[in-house]
């Protein structure tokens, strides 16, 4: 077996991807401490089991990107026509490498949890644990058919926001949903656009995606409200009355995914290659996203604003 450095091993990972993962934990966390500084009874954050959850959920992450990244190579999707850059195609690892890696990182994932379930004594934890190992064993399975985007949204929004919850808070604050929305929209964008720009590959390999059966024009205007409609839910949120007003600060991306949606437009213009970088600068507007929510959301927090309006 070759030797390989801490950073190659590292990079093998897929990185920029994390904040998918990560932010939605973050998110939920920053919310559930603004939850419990300006509403009565509510409980306190317990910040060692958020951080491990955070730790547990990066580890998923990373096992789940290392064996889609097996998978893909194994099915051909992945070939030196348009994937050179990646360890398996340009034979800086090899694939059984990346098998053992990915399966290590995923017990080590396991073991995060079971930790977690130690900690908090709570068997509902252990299902939404089993429901986020199982889709991340069998995503690269579903997403060639089709079900990728659903993957994605459970894997990433709903289910890290009601396991976050319960070993931060002992239980599912269900108004933490409010994030669900945003941050699985962003998060799906990352998956989407990918998709849509090695549609032809895919096809070739046998793969059926979301984004080949819509085909490039639709796959295009859902993008752009993959990451246009976040902000817009944010401003819904908040004359709700579901979250504070010092949100209102995430417009400020506005402008990165008017440009981000525009870009989307040239895939039925200019073809794949005109896209070949959404899907990393979606990883980056979701990080961006997530972090002004965040400090929004602590500093709401620590000088006790509430939600101020309500429909």
């Amino acid at each position: 077996m070759a030797k390989h450095t801490l950073k190659e091993w590292y990079l093998a990972t897929r990185p920029w991807s994390f904040p998918a993962s990560a932010m939605p934990v973050a998110s939920t966390i920053a919310y559930l401490f603004w939850v419990s500084k300006t509403s009565a009874g509510a409980p306190e954050v317990n910040w060692l089991c958020g951080a491990l959850a955070l730790v547990g959920i990066i580890l998923f992450h990373a096992a789940g990107n290392v064996l889609s990244d097996y998978s893909d190579y194994r099915k051909g999707v992945d070939t030196p026509e348009n994937a050179m850059m990646l360890p398996l195609v340009n034979g800086s690892f090899k694939d059984y490498e990346f098998r053992r890696y990915g399966i290590v990182l995923f017990v080590l994932g396991c073991i995060v949890g079971g930790v977690l379930l130690l900690l908090t004594k709570d068997i509902n934890l252990l299902y939404v644990g089993v429901a986020g190992g199982v889709l991340t064993l069998l995503y690269s399975f579903l997403k060639y058919r089709s079900l990728g985007d659903v993957v994605i949204i459970l894997t990433y929004a709903i289910l890290p926001i009601i396991g976050t919850s319960l070993v931060t808070v002992g239980q599912v604050d269900w108004s933490a949903m409010v994030l669900a929305v945003p941050l699985g929209l962003i998060t799906d964008s990352i998956l989407h656009i990918n998709n849509a720009r090695d549609a032809e590959s895919d096809r070739a390999a046998g793969a059926r995606t979301f984004a080949m059966r819509i085909g490039p024009k639709a796959s295009a205007l859902i993008y752009q409200f993959e990451v246009l409609f976040p902000i817009v839910w944010v401003l819904i949120a908040i004359f709700a009355g579901w979250l504070p007003p010092l949100t209102l600060v995430v417009c400020a991306v506005g402008n990165t995914a008017m440009g981000m949606a525009r870009q989307a437009r040239k895939l039925t213009t200019e073809g794949p290659a005109a896209i070949a970088h959404l899907d990393q600068q979606s990883a980056k507007l979701q990080a961006e996203f997530s972090v002004v929510m965040i400090v929004s959301l602590v500093v709401s927090a620590l000088v006790g604003w509430g939600a101020y309006f309500a429909l």
